[in-house]
């Protein structure tokens, strides 16, 4: 389930907004040396506003050409998938049919380098759960890696055999079609996985890495070593609380523990690491209960914590190795705004950017020297600057590159969100954030629209610019918007997200009722008319709250989620709820499917539009992620009960609605909120 949240969001604005002019901004920033920074307003390099700054005092350059080096390949093999050019740029790696492949640039030659691929067997190209969970969607199933010598290629082998197949039906043409992927449920058998490393001097030749591919397990995105002998594996076992890296011998198979790491609940994977000389650079979340920077060397015999404080979200940005420096951004002196940092090598943590100020996206000149970052609040829309990492005099100096407020910005007279926060029963605070309709009168009564996630570590609430036409709407309709986080967003850090575990849905579902509890409490609210909106996991979240907590949520629209978390992914769901044979208990309370008898609408008990409480249901029946069987399931039950509800489905529609559907499920939902906020 990959963090899926309804927010049409447009950082990038150059229209008026809230009868107020803005400024357009830079879509996309790269460095072109140490000394030279291209900025783009399409991301292409080659629009026609275009332009460089450098770092020697700042000067502009406009209507530069700075595109990418790649944008087409020489060669097209018939069929290929994830064409991939090679480190040196002389050769291209792809699969076809479960095989993988190279072919050679300059003489077009095609070498096969696999075999046995079917379809079942996958060499390069990955299972659906691998794709889903562990290499993300930007990966395009793309399961193979150049070794930066450009003379190897790692890769991973999928056996699918005794993973079960799942069909997704499509009504399209006379006689519809049928979708058959092999997904692993809950419970159910994953693929098997075996990795391989080609030497391309000798392509018949595959070195396999000595692990029992029999085994209950699961292997993370590999990495090679910069000399290019060794391929570093992350593995670990079903359970997810243990992980250990190992160095794989690219000549023969043979592999290392260097690292090992455990915790009682669950352990994500290592990502966005920093390989230095002699070692690697890794966030890790197993030893104080927050995020903190790490030092392991490559042979595993020393491994030292680099920082410390509570730190989330945290992620290296750049190391500089000779002057001891690691730079990093994290939400450290905010649980809501991230900041770009710099620790030393005697633990002392410094901030480079202002803490008021949330920083969206940085990016570093190679060596290090001066980076471009991107910085907004709820209040200050959105700027981009460039700046030194030291100071070169007296003080470090910065360039305002672009600024997205207009000159004639007034923040007093554009709607912004308000950060408020609640402590828990049990102790925790949590954040949201409102935003009040036009013409806003504390003495009269508005109804409440909350948007929710609720999934592990994905908050909603992070103190940064937005778009004000996010909020147009509800605020033209005399509605309060509420975007609210439950414990499991992670602004505890593993306090909050510990407490989910082998339970999901329990304590989460708790904190949203809590909050509904507190917008109920304000004398500017009318608390019969509160209504909930999630989607995917905030999907489940919604169903849930109707169904048990009508007394806290009246109305909801519940899009696209799991309602039994027996019919999502082994990789997903496990890793916090266990297995269903470890833990049957925890399936069936937290099953939404069987919540159904709670819900407390049915026919004939009010007349049509006046009811007190309803759900709304939408699912897309192409749903490859979260299967529109949840829906179907859960209708069933509903209907078993005798429960009033609205079900909305989009044929052929994917995990979250596009084109004429997304036009139709904001126009259709607009409607259900007229009606039951405000009786329209």
């Amino acid at each position: 389930m990959k963090r899926f949240f309804v927010l049409l969001t447009v950082w990038c604005l150059c229209a008026s907004m809230s009868a107020q002019e803005y400024n357009q901004i830079p879509a996309a920033w790269k460095w072109l040396d140490n000394g030279e920074v291209a900025f783009s307003y399409d991301g292409s390099f080659v629009d026609k506003r275009a332009f460089s700054v450098s770092v020697k005092g700042f000067s502009r350059k406009e209507g530069i050409r700075a595109p990418q080096r790649f944008t087409t390949f020489p060669v097209h093999p018939e069929g290929a998938v994830n064409l991939t050019y090679s480190p040196d740029s002389t050769a291209l790696a792809f699969t076809r049919g479960g095989d993988l492949y190279v072919v050679d640039i300059a003489s077009g030659k095609e070498t096969r380098l696999t075999s046995d691929g079917s379809d079942l067997i996958l060499n390069g190209y990955a299972s659906w759960v691998y794709y889903e969970e562990i290499f993300g969607r930007p990966s395009r199933y793309r399961a193979f890696w150049w070794s930066p010598d450009s003379k190897k290629i790692g890769f991973y082998r999928f056996d699918n055999s005794l993973v079960p197949m799942f069909p997704i039906y499509s009504p399209k043409g006379q006689d519809g079609t049928l979708q058959q992927t092999r997904y692993p449920k809950c419970g159910e058998p994953n693929p098997w996985v075996r990795i391989g490393i080609i030497d391309l001097s000798d392509p018949d030749k595959i070195v396999w890495a000595d692990f029992d591919e029999k085994e209950d397990q699961y292997f993370g995105t590999p990495f090679w070593g910069s000399d290019s002998q060794g391929f570093f594996v992350s593995r670990e076992p079903r359970t997810q609380n243990t992980l250990d890296l190992y160095r794989v011998d690219a000549a023969t198979g043979g592999k290392e523990h260097i690292y090992h790491e455990t915790y009682p609940t669950w352990l994500d994977w290592i990502e966005g690491m920093f390989f230095g000389e002699k070692g690697l650079y890794m966030v890790r979340r197993f030893e104080t209960g927050w995020d903190q920077l790490y030092y392991l060397s490559y042979d595993g015999k020393t491994l030292r914590r680099l920082t410390d404080g509570k730190n989330w979200r945290m992620s290296i940005v750049q190391v500089d190795e000779r002057a001891g420096d690691v730079f990093f951004v994290a939400e450290r002196d905010s649980r809501v705004r991230k900041g770009l940092y710099r620790v030393d090598r005697k633990g002392v943590i410094t901030a480079l950017t202002p803490s008021e100020l949330h920083v969206d996206r940085v990016r570093f000149s190679p060596d290090g020297k001066h980076y471009v970052v991107s910085l907004s609040a709820f209040d200050t829309p959105t700027q981009v600057w460039l700046n030194e990492s030291r100071p070169s005099g007296r003080k470090t100096r910065a360039y305002k590159v672009a600024d997205l407020a207009g000159p004639d910005f007034d923040k007093s007279q554009v709607r912004l969100p308000r950060l408020v926060w609640m402590k828990t029963r049990d102790g925790l605070d949590l954040p949201a954030f409102i935003v009040y309709p036009d013409g806003f009168d504390p003495s009269k009564k508005y109804p409440v629209h909350m948007d929710i996630y609720g999934g592990p570590d994905h908050p909603v609430v992070t103190e940064r610019w937005y778009s004000p036409r996010i909020f147009d709407w509800w605020a033209q309709h005399g509605i309060i918007e509420v975007y609210a986080d439950c414990r499991a967003a992670g602004h505890n850090g593993r306090e909050g997200l510990d407490q989910i575990y082998r339970r999901l849905d329990e304590v989460e579902v708790q904190d949203f009722v809590q909050w509904a509890e507190y917008f109920k409490a304000l004398p500017y609210v009318d608390g019969e008319k509160i209504g909930v909106e999630g989607f995917s996991f905030g999907g489940t979240m919604t169903a849930l709250l109707v169904m048990d907590h009508s007394d806290a949520f009246h109305y909801g629209i519940a899009g696209g989620g799991v309602y039994d978390w027996a019919l999502y992914d082994t990789h997903y769901t496990e890793r916090f709820m266990d297995t269903p044979q470890n833990n049957p208990d925890g399936y069936a309370r937290t099953r939404a499917v069987s919540h159904a008898k709670n819900y407390p609408v049915t026919y004939g008990a009010q007349p049509v539009g006046t009811e007190p409480v309803m759900l709304k249901i939408t699912h897309g029946t192409g749903d490859d992620n979260v299967h529109y069987q949840n829906t179907l399931q859960l209708v069933d039950e509903l209907q078993r009960h005798g429960r009033k509800f609205e079900l909305m489905v989009y044929p052929d529609g994917m995990h979250g609605y596009g084109g004429y559907q997304g036009a139709h499920f904001q126009a259709a939902n607009r409607e259900f909120w007229l009606k039951y906020l405000k009786r329209q």
